[in-house]
Formats: structure tokens, sequence, C-alpha cells
């Protein structure tokens, strides 16, 4: 994949995002991490002028701050007032293999509390996923990601909301994209968007997403 098709592919899931698209953003990365020849191009980008992404690092930890978006989880009978949107925050650490383009992640987000149905909503969860990563240039890379969230979700509300009060827990999956930029070997950022799967009373699974800035730290 030239690196013009990899810029364009980039700017059409910033201008349109959506969980098809996703998913075959990942299953691209994926394709590509066992591909000889984008393994060469790797290659040839760390001996040009630009410094080796990570050195030999294979693993990292990493710190996400962004905003939940709860605007698709149900609200019941509408009378009370809802938020949309919430501070979030997301630990993470992950590692690839020998091939520094797939591997696992494991991570722990809290999506924030929200005023719902007359009462609180809160959710967090802890995810364990498979990663890939396209490089793009020497300090340039895309990700994806797939995997699962073991979910918890606490709901307190109103008498007429529609909306029981109650605590549920579950595995459900999780998926995302992001682009990522190295500083030096050792740091870099990272621009993730990722939705979740999560259950909640009285709506079974709802759909919460997560848009964040971060930083990794490589070792």
């Amino acid at each position: 994949m030239s690196n013009q098709k990899s810029l364009q592919l980039a700017q059409g899931c910033a201008a349109k995002v959506s969980p098809r698209l996703m998913f075959n953003l990942f299953v691209a990365v994926a394709s590509l991490a066992t591909m000889p020849v984008v393994q060469a191009q790797s290659a040839e980008s760390y001996g040009n002028n630009h410094a080796p992404m990570y050195g030999t690092a294979n693993s990292y930890m990493g710190l996400n701050a962004g905003q939940s978006d709860f605007s698709r989880v149900n609200n019941g009978t509408g009378l009370f007032g809802s938020d949309k949107n919430t501070t979030a925050y997301n630990i993470y650490a992950g590692s690839y293999f020998n091939n520094k383009t797939m591997g696992f992640e494991l991570g722990y987000i809290d999506f924030g509390s929200i005023n719902r149905a007359g009462g609180r909503t809160k959710a967090d969860g802890i995810n364990l996923s498979l990663i890939g990563r396209m490089p793009i240039s020497g300090a340039f890379n895309l990700l994806g990601k797939v995997g699962t969230l073991y979910g918890r979700t606490d709901v307190s509300s109103a008498a007429g909301s529609g909306i029981t009060a109650s605590s549920e827990t579950g595995f459900d999956w999780t998926y995302g994209v992001g682009a990522e930029y190295a500083f030096n070997p050792q740091w870099s950022g990272v621009l993730q968007y990722d939705e979740h799967f999560l259950k909640f009373s009285n709506s079974g699974r709802d759909r919460i997403t997560n848009l964040a800035l971060g930083a990794r730290y490589h070792f």
C-alpha cells in the first residue's frame, strides 16, 4: 500500500467512522502485518533520515484522556434530562510480537458518570484486545484494535423514568482505530477512537464511544 493511499484511508476514517469501516481497517492492518513487502517497506523507512520507530522496544504503557459519548444509551420515557458526554480516562499496557505490527493490549477505562433518568449512570471496564499497527513513515503509524470488554454499569433513576436502578456486569466486545506519532524512541502521542458495548438495565446492551488523546512510553 502506498503512503498516498494510506493517508487517504486515514482521512476517510476521520470523515466517517462506522463499525464496518473500523473492522475493515483492522483486518487490513492484520493482513499487512503478515506481508513481507510491508516488512521490507518498514525496514526501508527505518533506514532513512527519520529516527527508528521505538528503537528495539516491543512493549509500552499509556494514559489517555478524552470524552465519552452516552448518546446511544436508552433514556427511558424521556421525562428527565440526560447528559450526552463526560470525561473519560484510560490506562493500559501492551506488547507487540517480534514483527512489531501485531500484539495484545490490556487496559482499564473509566467512562465517567452522567445525569440520566433522574439519577446517575456510571460505567467502567477492563478490556483485552488484539492490536495492529501499520507504519506510514519512520515516525507515524495507523492503529487498529478489536477485543473483549468486561464492563460494569451502575444506574440510579427516578420513578416514572422508565429506567430501573441496577448494577450490571458482563463481557462484550470493543474495537477502535487511531493514529500515533513518535517524538523519540521512548515517547509517542496517540489519537484514539473506540467503541465499547456494555450491558445496561432496561436496554440489554448499548454502545459508548470514546475519543481521546494520550501519551505512550515504550520499553
